[in-house]
C-alpha cells in the first residue's frame, strides 16, 4: 500500500558543477539530485514513493526552518 502526503525538503547547489541536491531532512535516504530544479523535485517524488512502500517513515528530526544570523 503506498501512502500520500507532502514532505518538506532543502535544496542546495554545488558551486562547482551548478548541480541542485534536495533531501527530506531527518529521513535517512530521502536524498537525490538533478541538472534542473524539475528533474530534483521530480527526482525526489520517485524516491519517497520508493522508501514510502516500506510504510510510513519515522523521522530523526523535524524541519524547522532557515533563520539568519547576524555578525558585525
Amino acid at each position: 500500500m503506498r501512502s500520500h502526503g507532502s514532505y518538506g525538503f532543502v535544496v542546495e547547489r554545488d558551486p562547482q558543477t551548478g548541480v541542485f541536491v534536495g533531501y527530506v531532512p531527518g529521513w535517512p535516504g530521502a536524498h537525490t539530485q538533478g541538472s534542473h530544479m524539475d528533474e530534483l523535485q521530480q527526482n525526489l517524488r520517485e524516491v519517497v514513493e520508493m522508501l514510502l512502500e516500506d510504510g510510513q517513515p519515522v523521522l530523526e528530526s523535524e524541519y524547522v526552518g532557515v533563520r539568519t544570523v547576524r555578525v558585525a
